[in-house]
């Protein structure tokens, strides 16, 4: 993205718009995601909750639901950032889990079952899934033994968003014939989203709140909450000139004349995230053109627009 944005410098104007990096305060938390370290208990929708009461905004919302014993990330948006936060439903995800055998197959049988449940598999939803019940074909990345131990085996395992860890776990016992169960998992990575310094408790949430208002001392707040453009981080991006900006913000399509810089690769109907040359999150949508084609193209629509994150008049209406 850095790239992108540096082979397009020069043509962007300095009255409007802003870099993520260089919002107030206010605007940084209205336009915020806190890499949340989820606790064993409550609800994800719990947790949405005492967020907004910390922080006194009017919404909140999580991306990719975690079961109540689950722990680990739970990228939080804050009010404008809520609906972005729904870039992160369609994110890779990856899982810690410590999966429980019925009874003691050996290591070498376990580690050839967790390979021939690499790549392609087919899985359909438990029963208390709040989706409909039906066979889909979920990719998964890699899985990595990290100790086998009798009957238990713990793995990190990266897989494409709504793969259930649990079915994932009582289908390999099925496969073995011995029956297996997921006792603990958690959630290591969702998109760029991980465990590093970024990863935040409530705590830590609640003492940088009181330090912004008690103190006037926003550091800590601000290491807290990321721009909410992170939350597109994983995906492909197009760079668009000023004057596309508000034209999009009002519904429309983007189209090639308002493309400056692209990722390569793209692919047709892919999700791209749609940005200014500030680095600002205007829009996601379904690309109707790959790059090679948008490299070509003098006119036309390149990119069905699907949502807006950035409000009307945010930059100058240059569109008729």
């Amino acid at each position: 993205m850095t790239e992108l944005l540096q082979k397009a410098q020069g043509e962007t104007d300095p009255h409007y718009g802003c870099p993520p990096d260089a919002r107030s305060m206010e605007e940084h938390l209205s336009k915020g995601i806190i890499n949340l370290d989820k606790p064993s208990g409550p609800t994800s929708h719990e947790i949405d909750s005492w967020v907004k009461r910390i922080l006194k905004s009017d919404k909140t919302g999580h991306g990719g639901t975690l079961d109540p014993r689950v722990t680990g990330i739970l990228p939080v948006g804050i009010d404008t950032a809520t609906r972005a936060i729904q870039l992160l439903l369609e994110a890779p995800k990856e899982y810690v889990c410590l999966m429980h055998l019925h009874e003691d197959v050996g290591d070498t049988q376990v580690q050839n079952i967790l390979e021939e449940f690499t790549g392609k598999i087919f899985q359909t939803p438990p029963m208390r899934s709040a989706v409909k019940r039906e066979l889909r074909v979920r990719n998964i990345y890699y899985v990595n033994i990290l100790e086998i131990d009798g009957q238990d085996a713990l793995f990190r395992i990266g897989c494409e968003a709504g793969t259930y860890i649990r079915k994932y776990c009582h289908d390999i016992g099925e496969a073995l014939g011995c029956g297996a169960h997921m006792a603990e998992l958690r959630r290591t990575r969702v998109g760029d989203f991980n465990e590093d310094e970024t990863l935040k408790t409530l705590q830590d949430v609640n003492d940088a709140y009181h330090y912004w208002k008690e103190d006037d001392d926003p550091t800590h707040l601000r290491e807290c909450v990321q721009p909410m453009e992170k939350a597109a981080s994983h995906l492909k991006k197009i760079v668009v000139r000023d004057s596309a900006v508000d034209a999009l913000c009002h519904g429309a399509d983007l189209a090639a004349g308002g493309i400056l810089q692209y990722s390569e690769d793209i692919k047709k109907n892919e999700t791209l995230a749609v940005m200014t040359l500030k680095g600002e999150l205007v829009a996601a949508g379904k690309s109707i053109a790959t790059s090679h084609e948008i490299e070509r193209a003098e006119k036309g629509i390149m990119v069905d627009i699907k949502k807006v994150f950035m409000e009307p008049g945010t930059y100058p209406m240059m569109w008729k």
